[in-house]
Parts: structure tokens; sequence; C-alpha cells
């Protein structure tokens, strides 16, 4: 799986939050986008996953060089971000086998095990209105690692996590990422420090 980005840009009414931005994403790999808070790291990352769209530039998606169409991209991309909601009203098995109805997850684990493993099992059955804000993090952590796609996006994803969540988070990465496209959107060094690859958002100003 590959992304390119060619000058691509975003701007909100006259402000440019960044341009010129090209780059090539190959899977396998692990980016990190790093900057101040506020400097458009989250802004690139959604651009990247083609939930906001760039205001000048190109981006392509290529798998076995064979291109996707844009509307189909999205099947190939999995994320977690603080910003993305899930459904209170579920517990966090009807979560995961709801989110599986149209992002298939990966077959080699059922959804106890998920839930297992990033400490949830206790709480399978319980609403998610109800869980703390770590709790929901590793549920969405757990949406985005098990999806059975070849892009992984993470936007500061140890966000509540407490120091065994953010164990847990490192343990994600060692052994749920093999072969994938990895970008992390972070200025904490320990939720990147794995990362081959740094951007500085800085540089596309």
């Amino acid at each position: 799986m590959q992304i390119n980005l060619s000058n691509t840009g975003k701007r909100y009414n006259r402000e440019w939050i960044f341009r010129k931005c090209s780059y090539e994403f190959n899977s396998g790999k692990s980016y990190a986008i790093t900057g101040a808070n506020g400097s458009g790291k989250s802004t690139l990352l959604q651009v990247i996953a083609g939930a906001t769209l760039q205001n000048e530039g190109i981006i392509e998606y290529k798998s076995n060089q064979f291109h996707i169409e844009p509307e189909q991209h999205y099947n190939h991309i999995s994320i977690a971000a603080p910003y993305l909601e899930l459904i209170e009203e579920m517990t966090a098995e009807e979560m995961l086998e709801f989110h599986a109805t149209f992002k298939p997850l990966t077959q080699s684990l059922s959804v106890e095990e998920m839930l297992q493993i990033v400490g949830l099992e206790k709480a399978i059955n319980k609403q998610i209105r109800y869980y703390s804000s770590g709790m929901k993090q590793r549920l969405k952590l757990a949406q985005a690692f098990f999806s059975n796609t070849p892009i992984l996006l993470l936007d500061e994803p140890t966000t509540n996590l407490d120091a065994d969540g953010i164990t847990l988070y490192h343990n994600l990465i060692s052994n749920y990422t093999k072969d994938k496209l990895v970008i992390v959107s972070s200025n904490v060094k320990q939720e990147y420090d794995f990362c081959e690859e740094v951007i500085e958002i800085g540089k596309y100003k």
C-alpha cells in the first residue's frame, strides 16, 4: 500500500494550515507527524485519511501499483483519534461487532480476545457511557489496531491512558502492525519513538 502527497495544502478561510506538502508513505514503514499544539498535525492526518479535503495538490492511494479510487480508499484505512465518537448506548462487544459490519476485523482473534488484549474483558457487557476516558481510549485503539486494513492512522494515541495503557499501546504497536503503513500524529516522543521517519509539520507552512 502506498500514499503519495504532491504539493498538498489545506486552509481554513484565508489561513493556510500547511502548503506544498509532498511525501511518499509506504507499507511496512512507520511515520510520525510532529509539531507544536495547533500546528496542523491532526489536520494533515485527517487529509491523509480523506476525512477532510485538501485545498491544493493531489493525494494518490495505490495498492500493488494500482490506483484506488477516492471513494474506496476508506476501506483500506483504520484510525484512532480523541475526537472520534463511540456509540455510548452500545457495549464494547456490540461496538466492535457493529464496526465489523462495514470494516472487517482481523480473523485471527475473536471480539472477546480483542477486548481481553486491551484490558476490557471485565467490562465487555457494560455500556460505553459508563466507561472512563481511559477505557474509551482502549476501545478506540482496539477498533483501529484490529481492523483488517493495511493503513493505521493514530492521532495522539495515548490520550487519557495511564502507565499501563501506554505499555499496552506499545505492545499493540509491536504485535499488530507488521507490514502495515503506520502514521502517528503527536508531539509526545513516547507515542512515536518507534517511527522510522519524522515529518515536521512546521516545514510546510
